[in-house]
């Protein structure tokens, strides 16, 4: 992989909650391991679901992880040794987020994240969409749809067994009793305005 290409790149892993993407970083993070690369994990302060100190799969591997509440704390664990600079969960980072990455990139570090790339509205999480333009890599999961068991590239949130309103909060961390992927047509939000209304199209 990346044969006959200079050090300094960002792959970004993503898709819906349950497609496996902090499986993917994990398994990118142990073949590196065994290539004796010098590599820096972390994750949003926010993502406490399962460990303060690692990054945990839903499949329960996990690996030692350093917690940020900010992308500019990585710099406080920075060496010039450093090969590879992974984070999970990274779209709970703040907006600078793709400008410190490249930047990263450019200074000849392997730059590896994990993230959704839509929330539950389906509409693009944060900064996301520039993150995955200026990526040299993006590796786009499905999960299987718990409703009809196509391929699910959306995250449905549900609140007591029904739908998330469209103006409720964007991050609610939560794992299988609050969130469940789903595909395009399976996937609902509440109260979601119709960008056609009004305008004479028969959408």
């Amino acid at each position: 992989m990346h044969l006959n290409q200079r050090e300094g790149w960002i792959e970004v892993i993503t898709g819906p909650m349950f497609a496996g993407k902090t499986e993917e970083l994990l398994r990118r993070i142990k073949r590196l391991e065994y290539a004796k690369k010098n590599i820096l994990v972390f994750k949003p302060l926010i993502d406490n679901r399962f460990a303060d100190n690692e990054v945990v799969s839903h499949n329960n591997n996990r690996t030692k992880s350093y917690t940020i509440a900010s992308i500019h704390e990585l710099f406080n664990y920075l060496s010039n040794d450093t090969d590879v600079i992974a984070i999970d969960e990274v779209q709970f980072l703040e907006a600078e987020t793709p400008k410190i990455l490249a930047s990263l990139a450019d200074r000849g570090k392997r730059v590896i994240v994990s993230g959704l790339d839509t929330d539950f509205r389906a509409e693009p999480f944060n900064f996301m969409p520039e993150l995955l333009a200026i990526a040299e890599h993006v590796t786009k999961l499905t999960a299987v749809c718990v409703r009809c068991s196509a391929p699910a590239t959306k995250t449905q949130r549900m609140v007591n067994g029904k739908p998330a309103r469209y103006h409720d909060p964007i991050v609610l961390i939560g794992a299988s009793e609050s969130y469940e992927a789903r595909c395009r047509h399976c996937h609902k939000v509440y109260r979601k305005p119709n960008p056609y209304k009004n305008k004479g199209i028969g959408l």
